[in-house]
């Protein structure tokens, strides 16, 4: 009888078994954001449902929020993952970074709560420290907002120590390590731009979509980018050259596409009409140098008879890759023209490039990062295509994908209803907006978005079964590339 091979981290340095607690926390968040956005996709269609227990807009706030806090955990877990293997040093204050990590996650816990018990109520001052500050996205009160920030300094502490201890105190530091320590400036910095105060709208805005856009489309595209590098090199052995040149092509789309990308958020909040065509342009090139790099990758490992050590994580890989390219690029671009953007901004439209844009560009990658960590706790198996089970990880794939296309295009159908009756049609007034709501196309597409909800969730729970007896029955030990590389001669 084949052996049964139990979780364990006695095989991980300490940066590793703190990046386990990190995705641990991420994959139960991602449930909870499913959760609140089933029930408030169920309200969406169904208003009277849970009525006076847990209102709409705290369901949709839970829903959005759990998405920034879950990817964030995974990125953060992520990059405590690669540090000591790229720095060559064991993990500088690890101690405080375990601490940082349960006041993270008790800060997270205790947000939510108060959101759920205090659901209604007058906006005071107080309100912004202790219940909410109102900003989409950013909603954390202020009390919230300080301890993030000091929670981000010290894991920058972290990481920047131990690539000083190592490599670079050795006279130098890989590519993917410069450029993750160059991000992890930027992401912390920015995020003090969104508790920037100021009782003009319009500037409020304009802050506010730095953190949001500039976190979303720039420092996460670029830590997205150091995570693919890594994890191309350890699960299909990719050339470091290879995957560090096409990841500087990342940094430098970044610089134009990123930033000056933003202007198709300023494009109805009272700035200069030159944002129309700076916003216009740019928006959609940042995911190219990232697709390039897997197809580059996937291409080079065939040249070489490169084995694929991890098809779960090379499968999530690839989704990332294109998933990208698509949600965050195409489905972005067909919106974002200004000529267009004037009929779809705010609606349904919008959400579906959201929904494509965080799952294709984010999810995807750090569920790809959760089965490298699983693969190291079943002691390095090797999880090929054969392997006992694969059918749940498998399935796990297609239902989320699915789920989640479906949703995409039950929302663009209702938003194609919007843009058409509610704006072009009826432009913009109250009455065009009801008669939107109420037209058949919109009516579906919401019930659709619900349907394949459920099926997205339902691919979660697979998702979540695999990741806790993925590899129990696999007797292989992984290959090292080199050897498979000889093997197969």
């Amino acid at each position: 009888m084949t052996a049964i091979r139990a979780l364990n981290s006695a095989n991980l340095n300490g940066g590793q078994k703190l990046a386990v607690k990190y995705f641990t926390v991420a994959l139960a968040l991602l449930g909870a954001q499913i959760l609140f956005g089933m029930l408030a996709a169920t309200q969406f269609v169904m208003p009277g449902f849970l009525y006076g227990v847990i209102d709409f807009s705290i369901n949709r706030m839970v829903h959005i929020n759990a998405l920034v806090v879950w990817l964030l955990f995974g990125f953060i877990g992520a990059v405590y993952w690669m540090l000591e293997e790229e720095a060559g040093a064991p993990t500088v204050g690890l101690k405080l970074g375990n601490i940082i990590f349960y006041v993270f996650t008790a800060t997270v816990l205790v947000v939510v709560a108060v959101y759920l018990l205090v659901q209604v109520g007058p906006g005071e001052m107080s309100t912004q420290w202790l219940i909410t500050e109102g900003r989409e996205y950013t909603e954390a009160p202020r009390w919230a907002d300080i301890g993030i920030v000091v929670c981000v300094l010290a894991f920058f502490y972290n990481v920047a120590a131990t690539f000083f201890k190592g490599k670079a105190a050795k006279g130098g530091i890989s590519g993917i390590g410069g450029v993750l320590l160059l991000d992890l400036v930027a992401l912390a910095g920015i995020y003090l731009l969104g508790m920037w105060y100021t009782t003009n709208v319009t500037l409020d805005q304009y802050w506010w979509w730095w953190v949001i856009h500039m976190w979303v489309e720039a420092t996460w595209e670029v830590m997205v980018g150091c995570m693919m590098a890594y994890a191309l090199m350890n699960v299909l052995g990719t050339s470091r050259k290879i995957v560090t040149t096409w990841l500087y092509l990342e940094v430098f789309m970044m610089l134009g596409s990123g930033i000056l990308g933003i202007g198709h958020h300023y494009f109805w909040i009272g700035t200069p009409e030159y944002w129309l065509s700076i916003g216009g342009f740019f928006s959609a090139l940042e995911p190219l140098p990232l697709v390039a790099m897997v197809v580059h990758a996937v291409y080079d490992s065939g040249v070489h008879k490169s084995r694929n050590n991890n098809h779960p994580a090379m499968g999530w890989l690839i989704a990332q890759a294109f998933g990208n390219f698509l949600g965050a690029g195409v489905w972005g671009f067909i919106h974002t023209l200004p000529q267009i953007n004037l009929y779809t901004h705010g609606t349904q439209w919008s959400a579906s490039h959201g929904h494509f844009a965080f799952y294709g560009a984010y999810a995807t990658i750090n569920i790809a990062f959760f089965y490298m960590a699983t693969q190291k706790l079943r002691g390095d198996v090797w999880m090929s295509g054969n392997l006992f089970g694969n059918w749940k990880w498998k399935w796990a794939m297609v239902l989320l994908n699915l789920g989640m296309l479906g949703m995409i295009m039950g929302m663009l159908v209702a938003g194609f209803a919007q843009s058409q009756i509610e704006r072009a049609i009826g432009g913009a007034t109250w009455t065009a907006f009801f008669a939107a709501q109420e037209h058949p196309w919109f009516v579906q597409g919401m019930y659709w978005r619900l349907a394949f909800g459920w099926m997205f969730a339902a691919g979660y729970v697979l998702l979540v079964w695999d990741m806790l007896t993925i590899g129990k029955r696999e007797t292989r030990a992984v290959q090292s590339h080199d050897d498979a590389a000889l093997e197969a001669k």
